[in-house]
């Protein structure tokens, strides 16, 4: 019975360096820690204020809206810590 040829093995690939998709994000800016942390203790700051002085201070005009406003303003610092790197 004929014996049957070997066949021969392809030279190996070398693997290529992975594909550069995205670069790596740049890092946030000096200005961007203070800044988140100061609107998050602001916004404390306000609502603190408020509950103290029992309505008469940061703004009379506002009553319960200062609640309101206190929080959205440390809600802004909380939303920049989802991009700070």
């Amino acid at each position: 019975m004929p014996e049957s040829k070997s066949r021969k093995k392809a030279a190996a690939v070398p693997a290529e360096a992975p594909a550069k998709g995205k670069a790596a994000p740049k890092p946030n800016p000096v200005w961007y820690k203070p800044v988140m942390f100061g609107l998050m203790l602001i916004g404390l700051i306000w609502i603190i204020v408020f509950y103290i002085s029992e309505g008469v201070y940061p703004v009379p005009a506002l009553g319960a809206g200062n609640i309101l406003v206190g929080f959205g303003v440390a809600i802004v610092g909380f939303l920049m810590t989802t991009r700070w790197r």
